[in-house]
């Protein structure tokens, strides 16, 4: 579950201004997340940003989905997925995998030539796996505990160690050196987008769970670590929700709803 923050200072100035309202808190809930000190800050950040998906973006792309045949959507993903690979790149050395880094760069090149820019995946006809790595993974991978939870406007899920690596990911991504600002805004706009897009069935699971805000917040810790420690046993207790709905959950891997 990767994110991309479009400003350098956003994430920072966002959790200074979360931990300074932390304090004003009156009460705080009956049976507190050790991992989600600001629950009651982050669930009226969720309410918020469920309304925001409900009343506009979920319209958005449901007329997207519906006027854009998948074969043109699949080459949208797939060029967003391309030039978004030098992140993978970058943090698989950082990590010491040598290998897969080689695997990501082939995978990066065939599909940027071959596949006309990333449009097409002859990367993966040929056997190169693709990979999932950025700078919070990195960070965990050398023993950086991931800190508290926070829901973050428009945005959505983080850990403080992982909103502070997507900044470093920010830099990694090729758009960031296009001359033109609004070609780059429009890009990263469409970016989430196109991710937000990939996200239907996780959306039904989520609306079907009692608690949507304790499901997002387990699936997400969850996930984040099992990416950290490439797929090891989690001490992370059991996402408590309906088992049907994890069996659903199993395996995605895009991000949570933005």
């Amino acid at each position: 579950m990767t994110h991309r923050v479009p400003a350098i200072f956003a994430f920072p100035a966002l959790f200074l201004v979360i931990s300074g309202l932390a304090g004003c808190v009156a009460s705080a809930p009956k049976n507190p997340d050790p991992r989600d000190p600001l629950e009651r800050i982050n669930r009226s950040t969720f309410a918020f940003n469920q309304t925001l998906d409900k009343s506009i973006i979920r319209p958005v792309i449901r007329g997207y989905r519906r006027v854009t045949p998948q074969v043109v959507r699949t080459g949208v993903s797939n060029f967003f997925a391309n030039a978004e690979y030098p992140v993978v790149i970058v943090n698989s050395i950082l990590q010491g995998k040598f290998g897969p880094a080689a695997n990501d760069t082939g995978r990066f090149l065939l599909n940027t030539t071959l596949g006309i820019g990333g449009l097409l995946d002859p990367a993966s006809d040929a056997g190169l796996d693709r990979n999932n790595e950025d700078f919070g993974q990195t960070m965990g991978h050398w023993g950086m505990p991931a800190g508290p939870y926070l829901m973050v406007p428009f945005l959505g899920p983080y850990t403080a160690r992982d909103g502070f690596g997507s900044l470093a990911d920010n830099f990694l991504e090729p758009r960031q050196y296009l001359a033109d600002i609004d070609a780059r805004r429009l890009l990263w706009l469409g970016g989430q987008l196109n991710r937000r897009a990939s996200l239907t069935e996780a959306e039904a699971i989520l609306d079907r769970s009692g608690d949507p805000y304790a499901f997002m917040r387990s699936a997400y810790l969850q996930r984040r670590q099992y990416l950290v420690t490439d797929g090891a046993v989690s001490d992370e207790p059991p996402i408590d929700d309906d088992p049907e709905l994890m069996e659903e959950l199993d395996g995605d891997s895009p991000a949570p709803p933005q």
